[in-house]
């Protein structure tokens, strides 16, 4: 049985795109005879990309429509793609066409050859220095924390085993990690050179602001990745690092006053030994505190966008 594909399309304000996106999927998936769904998740959309959407649903029930009440950015669009997705293959890609459709096969094709992600890479990318520069930084900065070397994290278009990502939860701007949290899961990744296109409508949402959005994300994703599970283990360290110090900077004053005869006053040590005691009992504290939270993060059913209406589903 031929596996069933769902493609998730995040949209916010595209409507000039739309329709030529629509038909270029529709000639690729029905040349290929392939088994699909359209998921199109409407971030909120202030121009007539939600009417665009319904008017194409109307016509196709392979074609899906979730509308969110406001703009919740695209990590949470593709999450609730995610979510609604029955097909044994995702595969997201952007809106704006500049993402090319005819690429899909070449995805399948890899996976075939036993990975579970398979990433895109636009190599020859058609943005102008101001989107390519912040994207090569997140980049090399991304593969140097996660250990996931991909030459191009914040391509949307990927390839996913819905079985691996399927019960992942991301917030914030997560979505471009999702290769490094699938390797965290056990998943072979592989990297594919895409045809990228110069943007023909609308205007881009991003900038140099990005990058310090992501170095953020990228601080929780790799705590995330190394002490979900365990963050008293990481509060627990620090906690006992600084304890270990005001035991040293405790002798230190001990020393300076029945050894070198001064009074505690003119050394700062009886300070920071307290200072570092007090530190390592509050880190101590939070990684208790951790542990409880990730207890409840665990038996938590919550999504990080809200529905206003679905479509065909």
């Amino acid at each position: 049985m031929a596996e069933k594909l769902s493609i998730i399309l995040p949209v916010y304000n595209e409507d000039g795109s739309l329709e030529k996106l629509y038909q270029e999927l529709k000639a690729v998936l029905t040349s290929g005879n392939f088994e699909y769904e359209i998921i199109a998740v409407n971030d909120g959309s202030k121009d007539r990309s939600f009417e665009i959407l319904q008017a194409i649903a109307s016509q196709d029930q392979n074609f899906k429509v979730i509308s969110f009440r406001r703009n919740y950015g695209q990590t949470a669009a593709l999450s609730a793609g995610i979510d609604s997705a029955l097909g044994d293959i995702l595969i997201p890609l952007d809106a704006d066409l500049q993402n090319d459709p005819a690429d899909i096969p070449k995805f399948l094709e890899k996976m075939k050859e036993g990975f579970d992600v398979v990433s895109g890479w636009r190599k020859q990318r058609k943005d102008h220095w101001t989107r390519k520069l912040p994207s090569q930084m997140a980049n090399w900065l991304i593969s140097a924390s996660t250990g996931v070397k991909l030459h191009d994290y914040g391509c949307t278009m990927k390839a996913y085993k819905r079985e691996l990502v399927k019960d992942i939860q991301f917030y914030g701007e997560m979505h471009r990690f999702m290769p490094a949290y699938a390797s965290w899961y056990g998943a072979k990744i592989a990297e594919i050179v895409v045809n990228h296109r110069a943007r023909k409508y609308g205007k881009s949402k991003y900038g140099f602001s990005r990058i310090f959005r992501v170095i953020l994300d990228l601080v929780a994703v790799k705590f995330l990745m190394s002490y979900l599970t365990k963050p008293i283990h990481f509060f627990g360290k620090i906690g006992f690092a600084a304890l270990f110090l005001s035991f040293l900077s405790g002798l230190a004053a001990l020393y300076y006053k029945f050894v070198r005869d001064t009074s505690f006053i003119l050394t700062p040590f009886p300070l920071l030994t307290v200072f570092l005691a007090i530190l390592a009992v509050q880190f101590i504290l939070m990684g208790l505190l951790a542990e409880i939270l990730t207890r409840i993060y665990y038996n938590a059913d919550r999504t990080p966008y809200s529905i206003k209406q679905k479509i065909n589903f």
